[in-house]
């Protein structure tokens, strides 16, 4: 009984030995986590987060009748003009030589990565993106032929590249379907009894792990340039069609001609692309970007002014000069009254008050959030968005998304911050495109202010 009491003793020193090990026994949290410091994004303007009434205006008699809602957002960023072609065409030229580079790395070893800087086998291999990609180099040559026109798809001989066969394949996490109660974790026994989750193809399938919530899709990148056809009805637009994405003349003009999921698809490479490069540097911060929802969207576009019409402040489209605000159809059709028939260059008009420019014209913008008439009304006053996922069989209705800001070939008052409208999310028009956001955190998150 004694020895039992003095190896007890002697346990008891040693497990209160052991947990002060290393410690001061004070609750410190865990040290050395560095200071947090969240550098300006290039390209980016801080929106800061506040409460404002969304929605038309007073001034607005079409739609006097919708009520408006007092809602309350957090900080974000917010690209300071649309995105742009020559943007765009970094994402379709990392999706072409990806493509590339895994052709390639099926007959060449030296495009594969097999081991890490420790000697250590990496399997599967990766792509070697730091191994120089020669278009022209003979050796190659055959290995890169499927992604070309073959045969009678060619003109004239010439050699162009597929662009149906530039496909971007992506993954997410549906936290939406991971928050519902009846998919909660159950601890007790060790799994997701009686959850199940929405698959892409619409089946409600039983939930077998973390991976049931893990959705992949894919989408081809390259903008629709028909639409500068199609949009229009007996209209020579042929010249748009064949040059407003490729040449390099309109590099600084917004992309159009994009869906809302080739839109998403761009969001989810941005943030991948960006992420790999902290991680190169040893830095593993994550930065998602995303498309703004219908009332952040609104709230930039507003620039700090409550209850102005139009981004720029006031009731009306001309400055004091009698020069037009922005790129819209004035008038009864002169749309070179205000400086450009269709698309101007980005940055073209002066900025709102927060430094963003066109958002008004120029191009409408897609949103993150589902249209619905009543959406206002039933929507959460803080951070405020109703979105679905829409199906390819799914009713036309639930694949209505908000579009905002009005366009080159849209009147004055769909270029009002507060006008909402919705295009369908399978749509590509050439009046459309789009800006990301992406949300702050640290001291920015709760003021607002650098």
């Amino acid at each position: 009984m004694k020895r039992l009491f003095i190896l007890g003793c002697i346990s008891s020193i040693l497990l209160l030995s052991g947990c002060h090990r290393g410690g001061s026994g004070e609750l410190t949290g865990v040290l050395k986590r560095g200071k947090y410091f969240e550098p300006s994004p290039l390209g980016m303007v801080l929106i800061p987060g506040q409460s404002f009434n969304i929605g038309a205006g007073d001034q607005d008699v079409a739609n006097s009748a919708v009520p408006t809602r007092t809602v309350d957002l957090s900080t974000f960023w917010m690209d300071d003009t649309e995105i742009t072609n020559n943007e765009y065409r970094q994402f379709v030229y990392w999706v072409r030589d990806s493509m590339a580079r895994q052709i390639l790395s099926e007959q060449f070893e030296e495009f594969k990565i097999t081991q890490d800087r420790k000697g250590n086998a990496i399997d599967p291999p990766i792509l070697d993106w730091k191994r120089k990609l020669d278009w022209r180099n003979p050796d190659y040559k055959d290995a890169l032929e499927p992604m070309f026109y073959a045969g009678s798809d060619r003109i004239m001989g010439r050699k162009e590249l597929d662009t149906r066969k530039l496909n971007y394949s992506y993954s997410w996490v549906d936290l939406q379907q991971a928050a519902r109660l009846q998919n909660a974790y159950n601890y007790k026994e060790q799994s997701y009894k009686g959850g199940s989750v929405n698959d892409l193809n619409g089946k409600n399938v039983p939930i077998e792990g973390r991976s049931s919530f893990i959705m992949s899709d894919g989408v081809n990148v390259y903008p629709d340039t028909l639409v500068w056809i199609r949009d229009f009805t007996y209209a020579f637009n042929d010249p748009l069609t064949n040059k407003y994405f490729s040449h390099p003349g309109f590099d600084d003009y917004p992309v159009v001609g994009v869906t809302w999921k080739q839109a998403k698809a761009f969001c989810m490479w941005r943030t991948n692309f960006k992420n790999s490069a902290l991680a190169g540097k040893g830095d593993f911060g994550v930065q998602d970007y995303r498309l703004p929802s219908e009332a952040e969207w609104e709230l930039a576009a507003r620039g700090g002014l409550s209850n102005s019409m139009y981004p720029w402040g006031g009731y009306y489209t001309r400055s004091k000069n009698g020069c037009f605000m922005a790129n819209f159809k004035p008038m009864r059709g002169n749309y070179s009254d205000d400086g450009g028939k269709t698309t101007v260059k980005v940055a073209t008009y002066d900025p709102n008050g927060y430094g963003l420019y066109d958002m008004a014209g120029n191009v409408a913008e897609w949103t993150i959030t589902s249209y619905d008439e009543s959406s206002y009304e039933f929507m959460h006053d803080l951070n405020p968005n109703f979105e679905q996922n829409a199906l390819p069989n799914d009713p036309p209705a639930m694949k209505r998304k908000v579009v905002r800001g009005g366009s080159w070939k849209d009147i004055a008052y769909f270029i009002q911050v507060g006008t909402r409208t919705f295009e369908y999310q399978d749509t590509a028009k050439s009046y459309l495109g789009f800006r990301c956001v992406r949300s702050s955190f640290g001291d920015e998150f709760q003021s607002g202010k650098k």
